[in-house]
């Protein structure tokens, strides 16, 4: 191929009807066709993971409203670049009547001064402003700016997606691609679109040969490829000797299992969401904390993601492996629920039901209740039974 261009920038879509992915804002009844509709184009900001579609979307906008695209990245734009922007925004208007979209990529990278110089040109139209960010708005831009913006959020891309924009690559390229190699590039992409591209446009240029294997993609991506099928056993081997080893106290065996979880593009939130409930189960009563930092750790991995959250995840391992353990909680709930499944429905004492009616007064309900009573409140064929051994 001649064109040296990025894959991913000779494969962007021309319509929206070549989007893949964000149904919800470019399909039939998406909000991006309504507002297309109306010819009215408010100042959004694009809220997604990397690789979604937000430049691309930002591009299509400019292109069907004969608009005139100002593209920049927050983390190289300065003060001055966007005040001359908005200078020959308002110059082109009055001119031509040419309206001016100006695309910030990664606008949580501005800072206040920076976003603050932006106000008067939202406000007044001169331009229409879309910005794109990784990191939730509500805390990365400022409240004036974000009044007078609509927030569109991108979802991170799904399997069949990716599937979809690899075929598009591929039959561009003219090559095709090994089942096994497919899965360890999807594993790298993670759900990131021009990742994908990238690397199967190197791998491409890498070998003459029609057909690209694992190889070829690891060499494209300088990137191992590991034993870890995320639907086969070492999926499940993995994620069981990182709970063990956390159990055990072995901070360097809990690390080494994460590592190996994360190298092979494990999803964040699964293993933020299994030490959460490790939390409760396997430490419990002994340090209550640890669901709280599991909680928060798992909070950071959904606004966060890869790669940065890894930190937090590793934080999170640490802090759990070394906390002392107690699963007392855990055992005596499961006792409790073992009476229920063979039990049943067993009478709940008069003495503690519910009396919002005279008649249920009548029948006894609630006589006699002692809110702090020592006497058991189980049911009667449970009377005194203990299911938490308190330490």
């Amino acid at each position: 191929m001649n064109d040296e261009r990025p894959l991913a920038d000779i494969l962007r879509p021309k319509t929206l009807d070549e989007v893949i992915a964000q149904e919800h804002l470019v399909g039939k009844n998406g909000i991006i066709r309504k507002l297309l509709a109306t010819g009215f184009l408010p100042s959004m900001i694009f809220w997604g993971p990397p690789g979604c579609g937000k430049t691309t979307l930002a591009q299509l906008l400019a292109t069907l409203t004969n608009s005139f695209f100002e593209s920049h990245s927050a983390v190289t734009a300065t003060l001055a670049d966007v005040r001359r922007v908005i200078k020959q925004a308002g110059e082109r208007k009055n001119l031509s009547g040419l309206r001016t979209i100006l695309f910030l990529d990664e606008i949580h990278r501005f800072n206040k001064a920076q976003q603050d110089a932006l106000l008067p040109a939202v406000e007044h139209g001169t331009v229409i402003f879309i910005g794109a960010t990784t990191e939730n708005p509500s805390f990365e831009v400022i409240s004036p700016l974000l009044s007078r913006c609509r927030v569109l959020v991108l979802k991170r891309l799904e399997e069949d997606e990716l599937k979809e924009i690899t075929v598009r690559g591929l039959t561009y390229l003219h090559k095709s691609l090994e089942k096994k190699a497919e899965s360890f590039l999807f594993e790298i992409a993670n759900g990131d679109a021009r990742a994908l591209l990238t690397v199967l446009g190197i791998a491409a240029s890498l070998t003459k040969q029609k057909k690209l294997s694992a190889a070829d993609i690891e060499e494209a991506a300088q990137r191992k490829m590991l034993q870890y099928d995320q639907l086969g056993e070492e999926h499940y081997n993995t994620i069981s000797a990182f709970i063990k080893s956390m159990r055990a106290s072995d901070v360097d065996g809990a690390l080494y299992y994460l590592a190996r979880m994360v190298a092979a593009g494990e999803d964040p939130l699964f293993i933020a969401r299994r030490m959460v409930v490790f939390a409760s189960e396997d430490i419990g009563m002994a340090q209550p904390t640890a669901l709280v930092v599991a909680n928060t750790v798992f909070d950071a991995c959904n606004k966060i993601g890869y790669p940065e959250c890894q930190e937090n995840l590793a934080h999170g391992v640490v802090y759990l492996a070394l906390a002392k353990k107690d699963r007392s909680a855990y055992d005596a709930y499961m006792a409790a629920l073992g009476d229920v499944k063979q039990l049943g429905n067993l009478p709940i004492p008069l003495v503690i039901r519910n009396a919002p009616t005279k008649l249920m007064k009548g029948l006894g309900y609630g006589k006699g209740y002692d809110k702090y009573t020592t006497e058991s409140l189980l049911p009667e064929k449970l009377k005194n039974k203990q299911y938490y051994k308190r330490g």
